[in-house]
């Protein structure tokens, strides 16, 4: 008598665009580890592929800055030639996600991504529009920072909250309308709180003026909380629905949010003068002790809710997308 064979499901071949997409990912990867320490550390707490999707996003998102204000210039090209290949960026990034494919490496990352979340160019479309504002405004109004900030912070939390809350599903979850507004807060916050802290470099270096009414020479302690409050509003509009996120996602969120708070009481304590000298930042000491609080507040909430299916998977140990951070 025959011994009874095994019966499962085989998985399928590996193939040459599954190595692709690994090169992709662990390209976009390399990025992100070189160029944001406190952005790696949010990413390390995120689980499976929504960490390998949120750092292909982000990674996008760092090039095009690159080809802006960082090594595009450093290569010595000029503004023209910088705008076309921002121009040349937009247009592969939009191929690849009407094709699935591009021979760069980050694109076809993000690409990737995006197809598999709902991330569409009424989303990148916005981004490279504030990225191409950045080689045409000096000093903006308040419509166009509002366009500005849209298109360069809150449709890129809008990216990852599409990333986050689909999660490991075959198929596109759409956000639903209070977590779009949260994300949107969150990213406004993110880039409100750098505008400050990088004051010192966007007047100095590039000759911007971000906030608009703000002479930022002129900057002095009252402007200073005046704007810190702004932010801190759309910090708390955010922290009120990160909760509500998938298990996958929510350490990260929360420690990401944190640390941008804590950022805005460092900026808080020392002189509006002395953020046109110096970039303040938190100390990595004190953000490796933020995390670990926003990880307690974690722990302590989970105790108090329903497990999502996902959640309950990894607990008891059987299949699910995610892997622990």
């Amino acid at each position: 008598m025959e011994p009874r064979r095994r019966v499962g499901l085989r998985r399928p071949a590996r193939t040459a665009l599954d190595d692709y997409d690994r090169a992709a990912e662990a390209a976009a990867a390399t990025v992100i580890a070189r160029y944001s320490t406190s952005f790696g550390l949010a990413t390390r707490l995120l689980h499976g592929v929504v960490r390998r999707r949120t750092r292909s996003v982000y990674a996008l998102v760092r090039v095009a800055d690159e080809i802006v204000d960082g090594a595009a210039a450093g290569a010595g090209l000029g503004p023209d030639v910088i705008a076309q290949r921002l121009d040349d960026y937009e247009r592969e990034t939009e191929t690849a996600l009407a094709t699935g494919f591009s021979t760069d490496l980050v694109v076809h990352a993000f690409a990737t991504a995006a197809r598999a979340t709902g991330i569409g160019t009424d989303l990148t479309r916005p981004f490279f529009a504030a990225m191409r504002a950045d080689l045409a405004i000096s000093a903006h109004t308040e419509d166009t920072f509002e366009r500005y900030v849209y298109g360069s912070a809150e449709v890129v939390g809008l990216m990852c909250l599409r990333v986050f809350m689909t999660d490991a599903a075959e198929t596109p979850v759409e956000p639903p309308p209070h977590l779009v507004t949260g994300a949107r807060r969150l990213g406004a916050a993110f880039q409100k709180v750098n505008f400050l802290r990088d004051l010192a470099a966007d007047v100095g270096e590039r000759g911007r003026a971000y906030f608009p009414g703000v002479d930022p020479v002129q900057l002095d302690d009252a402007d200073r909380d005046r704007l810190l409050a702004d932010i801190d509003a759309d910090l708390a509009a955010a922290r009120a629905v990160i909760d509500e996120l998938p298990g996958s996602s929510r350490l990260a969120v929360l420690s990401a949010h944190d640390l941008f708070a804590e950022l805005s009481r460092c900026l808080a304590r020392v002189p509006a003068s002395t953020l046109l000298t110096t970039r303040v930042r938190v100390p990595d000491a004190r953000k490796a002790l933020v995390v670990a609080r926003a990880a307690a507040v974690e722990r302590r909430g989970r105790g108090a809710r329903p497990r999502t299916g996902d959640e309950a998977r990894r607990a008891s140990g059987s299949g699910g997308a995610g892997t622990g951070p």
